[in-house]
């Protein structure tokens, strides 16, 4: 089978051999995967501490065509499926310590991500696999980790006390997650401020349900006394920084995207920290009970991928190199594994 693998910065498309699912696992074939900012930062190295080389590839859409030792309980030869959970949290986990049993399975000391969907066939832990009706396009592949994790950010709102019919800032709108948020924010009944450069994908945001639409030098004035949650799914620490700023007094801060780590850290001045008294908190993937619901929802109308770019497995360079430098709105899916 094709797979696209990165060494050094570079990416190459190798055959290799077909997994086999081991226990519990299900051998899926991948009819479209989506590419995510975390792939281009991965295949460029820009994670310290992080490998240089490896595969790529963690939300996809395909079906299951043999089962392992005990997957026949999650999963059946044959269904539609969507995978990966956010990449971090889908792979496995225990199911019975601390973290699983509390609905954080991503904490698990056992957990495993998934990596490898820029393939023809992924080997994949049943018990994260989730169905998807027919109705529902292969192209939605990017929702298994933008549209999860931008969906497991605006439940945090709820959980933090922040209501519909209040303000939400999403920095990063017309990106690969945040126009996801734009999306579900609006149809829960938040007020979102979309935060965004260009005027093309200002008006991208406000084609998705944002009451205003404004450039990160425009969003201080226009938030005024400040809003009460800030989703900041920027990939530059930039946009940490301005979530921030942008928070009125007690407000609620989600942070989502992760920049490069030549970006440096985010800074806090303590004593701005004492007389604000912010709620930070870090908002990252989901689970397959959030899986479920956002399938529900994707498959209602409520929210969808804005696919702006399709390709075969050769453009995956290509297309890492487009999201670089910003040149579509929303996701691109590589369509054709097999070339």
């Amino acid at each position: 089978m094709k797979m696209a693998l990165h060494e050094d910065g570079k990416i190459r498309v190798d055959d290799v051999p077909v997994p086999v699912p081991g226990d519990r696992q299900a051998l899926v074939r991948i009819d479209a995967s989506g590419i995510c900012h975390s792939d281009l930062h991965l295949a460029r190295g820009d994670w310290a501490g992080l490998p240089s080389s490896g595969v790529l590839g963690h939300e996809a859409i395909g079906v299951v065509e043999a089962l392992g030792p005990g997957a026949e309980s999650f999963t059946r030869v044959g269904e539609r499926v969507i995978l990966g959970l956010g990449g971090t949290g889908g792979g496995f986990w225990c199911g019975t310590c601390e973290y699983c049993l509390s609905g954080q399975p991503r904490h698990c000391v056992q957990a495993k991500g998934i990596l490898g969907t820029f393939a023809e066939y992924i080997a994949v832990y049943a018990p994260g696999l989730v169905p998807v009706p027919d109705s529902l396009a292969d192209r939605e592949a990017p929702l298994a980790c933008g549209g999860l994790t931008a969906y497991g950010a605006v439940k945090k709102l709820l959980a933090h006390h922040v209501l519909p019919g209040r303000r939400v800032a999403v920095i990063g709108a017309a990106g690969g997650l945040g126009h996801y948020a734009v999306q579900l924010a609006s149809s829960f009944g938040f007020r979102v401020i979309g935060v965004d450069i260009g005027a093309e994908r200002l008006e991208f945001v406000r084609s998705l349900g944002a009451e205003l639409a404004v450039s990160p030098d425009e969003a201080p004035q226009a938030v005024g006394a400040g809003v009460d949650a800030c989703l900041v799914f920027s990939a530059r620490i930039a946009g940490f920084q301005l979530g921030l700023k942008l928070l009125r007094k007690g407000g609620l801060f989600v942070a989502v995207g992760i920049p490069p780590s030549t970006d440096g850290n985010l800074q806090i001045n303590p004593f701005e920290f004492f007389i604000r008294d912010p709620t930070l908190i870090y908002s990252a993937v989901g689970t397959v009970q959030d899986m479920r619901e956002l399938v529900d929802l994707a498959a209602a109308g409520r929210v969808h991928s804005h696919v702006s770019r399709v390709g075969a497995l050769s453009e995956v360079d290509d297309m890492l190199t487009e999201l670089q430098a910003g040149a579509y709105l929303g996701r691109a899916v590589i369509t054709d594994l097999a070339h």
